[in-house]
């Protein structure tokens, strides 16, 4: 047996905060079938094994139609509250501190969900898990882009009674053929309403969609990114910016975004001065959390301790945690990484 390489050891000691983090998306196919019973759903697969076997997908679209497939086994407050008790859970055995989540109500609301019914579940478990193991979080109302704009603005007015639990609003789904553009007015509302934005943009879609993400809609942080390094202007401005980028690159590999994660541009981001950082999206579809992504990074790309901190100092950075927090955990980061070179100097 192969001893641990030592910045493996590394990753593994470092505390971790997840930016980038769609709670549906963490719905294994053991809890959708345990769902699919307690609420006599009927799924389209015999077993788990086939349903595994469906994650074969083309593209971001082939996911979103089994996503969107699977959330159906959602239907009461404790589902959610099971769902994203589940995820907690797994993070916090990644060393995950903090978690900035993304939920969808607008695919719950449209099978006759009521949006408190979404929000309350989720919520209990996020304060559960800040009481439980010291978890802090933030919740983030995301709006599906491949609807309409006015579907956002009535979704939004279902949230207006919780927002003093919401803690941002974030754009997702289809990108091909819906720009940020078109949520210009409900984007600009949310920022009326003090909610800061996020969004979607370079995954599948080009460049311009993050350009349009930072001048139209006005973002705090672009969602993936990767496209960014098509168009040198922009790569220099995110950089002159410290611009968050939440990476997701298992996510872009199971995607097809790219054919391996040898050829994944990360480590590029962070030599041109990128804020990016790593986040598992959808872990139960494509095949990792936010450890696994990590480690599996590291490998394929070879990266070094100092590349490795970097991205976390940069995920705790573009978090919404209050400054002197922010660099508590950053001494934090300081203390466990002077430890490590101390060992690895014995």
């Amino acid at each position: 047996m192969s001893a641990i390489h030592p910045v493996d050891v590394l990753i593994g000691r470092l505390p971790k905060t997840e930016l980038h983090l769609h709670i549906e998306g963490t719905l294994e196919p053991e809890l959708m079938f345990e769902l699919a019973r307690r609420n006599g759903v009927s799924l389209p697969y015999a077993d788990i094994a086939s349903l595994r076997a469906a994650y074969d997908f083309n593209n971001l679209q082939s996911f979103l139609d089994l996503y969107y497939a699977g959330a159906d086994v959602l239907r009461t407050e404790q589902d959610f509250y099971d769902l994203s008790r589940a995820y907690l859970q797994r993070a916090h055995q990644d060393g995950v501190v903090h978690t900035e989540i993304f939920f969808d109500p607008q695919t719950h609301t449209a099978r006759g969900i009521p949006f408190a019914v979404v929000y309350q579940g989720i919520r209990r478990a996020l304060d559960q898990a800040q009481a439980e193991w010291g978890i802090s979080s933030r919740l983030i109302m995301s709006f599906l882009r491949h609807l309409s704009e006015d579907e956002g603005f009535a979704v939004l007015e279902q949230a207006v009674p919780h927002l003093a639990g919401i803690d941002g609003v974030g754009l997702d789904s289809s990108e091909f053929g819906h720009p940020p553009s078109k949520f210009a007015r409900l984007f600009a509302r949310c920022r009326e309403l003090g909610l800061p934005c996020v969004a979607h943009a370079g995954e599948e879609g080009p460049a311009a969609y993050v350009l349009e993400a930072l001048d139209v809609l006005k973002v705090c942080r672009i969602d993936h990114g990767v496209r960014s390094l098509e168009d040198p202007a922009l790569v220099a401005r995110l950089a002159a910016e410290r611009m968050p980028l939440t990476v997701c690159p298992l996510s872009n590999i199971k995607l097809k975004v790219y054919a391996d994660l040898a050829e994944h541009p990360l480590r590029r981001m962070l030599q041109a001065g990128l804020a990016a950082m790593v986040n598992s999206d959808d872990p139960a579809y494509f095949g990792g959390y936010l450890g696994e992504n990590l480690l599996a990074c590291r490998r394929a790309l070879d990266l070094s301790a100092e590349e490795v901190v970097q991205l976390a100092r940069n995920s705790f950075e573009a978090s919404w945690l209050p400054p002197a927090v922010k660099a508590d955990w950053q001494r934090v980061i300081s203390g466990i990484v002077g430890d490590w070179r101390a060992e690895q100097a014995a």
